[in-house]
């Protein structure tokens, strides 16, 4: 689990999400974070390909 943050401790986030945002906005914000999440991973993704493909040109020039 991330941070460590066990089972208490989700359902204790999800309760306080709930009781902020209400029942009708979390499937939203569910969507909007389950979006973020796939462009940073896709971003970071990219960044690392291209450093890799950049270490691969430069050893085969060496």
């Amino acid at each position: 689990m991330p941070l460590n943050i066990g089972w208490t401790g989700i359902i204790l986030l999800v309760l306080i999400a709930l009781l902020i945002f209400g029942p009708s906005k979390l499937p939203q914000l569910g969507k909007a974070i389950g979006t973020t999440i796939r462009e940073f991973r896709s971003g970071t993704k990219e960044l690392i390909d291209g450093e890799e493909n950049t270490e691969k040109k430069g050893n085969a020039g060496s």
